[in-house]
């Protein structure tokens, strides 16, 4: 675990006295910290004082209690002691800077694992908690794809679209590419939800990557918590990614909040009667960019990283301090105001390369080549494309097969 906040400052301590009394509310901590200039002085005045204010009756029973509130901050203390967490606070040099361009930013978050990774490059992918068995092959493997082009994987922990994002991006066999995914809880840091998630949760930490929360520790799911955790995956990601996802699904949110933020929506099509993805095909029709390839998201957000003609790679680290660099979207929502992200160039290990940039197909293969695509193609359909002998057209599949940029899966053919 990396940037364990081992002892607290008066400074944090009070920060989290806000936070316990207030019970984790943003509405509630921003209105005291905006009244009395931080959080020291806040947590100092009367209970009449926040009673003027128009505080929450919860909130003025908290405050005036202030032992409970020394005993749960102690505990905290205790608990990051031990290492069974770390905290990182708003202002910290460790907290995720691009968190600080959203509309209402945590001031503090909870981690478990590497969080090192909430300052990398991040692509969100969500979707349904029943996806279809064709969703979670296409989110597994996109997810694997685009934590090998370099991206980490950010989601919400969920059964399905979210359980299969995070183990595509942990299913790499080489070290340099492992642990890279991010989980953001809709519970305290401490609460294994849903059931029997410890497994992911384990598998997540020993590989390198990361679990956060903004909530307080053994605070139990609800049904107002998960919007606000799928408030953070949007802000800490570049891009979000609907796979599959019913009308009413709450990956809509995520989707509806990148957007706000200025930052590009995609969602991948299917079959119209499929009623299972009528949320990716709404969003589609008000503006996401259709996708059905991972390499076109890496066009696309490898373009926004480029704006400005500065070099930018996906494994550079995202500073608060560091040149602007403004995000270009198609938004799903109109007149969205842009945000920007901000980059500081870090070197990327040379092995690390966009799976496709680098591919020469020769000439007498490319027709052959175009024809494939991502989901893969069986050879009878190959034959009727491409007008070519059997036996030449398999002559030059084995070609292409040795080359190292198609393969064959279940007796249909697909580019790498």
């Amino acid at each position: 675990m990396t940037a364990v906040t081992s002892s607290l400052s008066d400074d944090q301590r009070a920060i989290l006295a806000l936070w316990y009394e207030v019970n984790a509310s943003l509405s509630a901590y921003h209105k005291l910290i905006t009244t009395y200039g931080d959080a020291q002085l806040a947590w100092q005045a009367t209970v009449g004082a926040w009673k003027q204010l128009g505080l929450h009756h919860t909130h003025l029973k908290r405050h005036e209690q202030p032992e409970q509130t020394r005993a749960a901050i102690d505990k905290i203390q205790q608990a990051l002691t031990d290492g069974r967490y770390g905290l990182l606070f708003a202002g910290q040099p460790d907290y995720p800077a691009q968190l600080l361009h959203i509309y209402d930013p945590p001031p503090l978050l909870f981690f478990r694992g590497n969080s090192a990774r909430l300052h990398q490059a991040q692509i969100a992918i969500v979707g349904s908690r029943k996806p279809t068995a064709h969703a979670q092959k296409i989110t597994f493997d996109m997810a694997q794809y685009l934590a090998q082009a370099g991206y980490v994987i950010t989601s919400g922990l969920a059964i399905g679209v979210d359980k299969r994002a995070h183990l595509g991006a942990l299913a790499q066999t080489e070290l340099d590419y492992q642990g890279r995914t991010i989980g953001v809880m809709g519970t305290g840091i401490d609460v294994n939800y849903p059931n029997h998630r410890d497994q992911l949760f384990a598998q997540i930490i020993e590989q390198g990557g990361c679990i956060i929360s903004e909530l307080l520790p053994h605070t139990q799911p609800h049904k107002h918590t998960f919007p606000r955790r799928n408030r953070l995956v949007a802000g800490l990601s570049l891009a979000t990614i609907v796979t599959e996802a019913t009308i009413k699904s709450g990956s809509l949110i995520t989707a509806r909040l990148t957007s706000e933020q200025g930052k590009q929506v995609f969602a991948i099509p299917s079959h119209i009667d499929n009623s299972n993805a009528e949320g990716c095909h709404h969003l589609i029709r008000e503006g996401a960019t259709l996708i059905y390839h991972p390499q076109q998201v890496l066009e696309d957000v490898n373009g926004q990283l480029d704006y400005g003609k500065r070099s930018y790679r996906p494994t550079d680290i995202i500073s608060a301090d560091s040149h602007q660099v403004e995000v270009t979207q198609s938004s799903v929502a109109s007149n969205v105001k842009r945000n920007s992200v901000t980059m500081v160039s870090q070197p990327e290990p040379s092995h690390i390369k966009s799976p496709r940039s680098a591919i020469v197909v020769p000439d007498h293969l490319t027709q052959i080549y175009e024809q494939l695509d991502w989901h893969g193609q069986d050879l009878d359909a190959l034959v009727i494309a491409t007008q070519l002998a059997p036996s030449q057209l398999i002559g030059q599949l084995m070609e292409l097969e040795l080359m190292g940029v198609i393969s064959v899966q279940g007796g249909r053919y697909l580019r790498v």
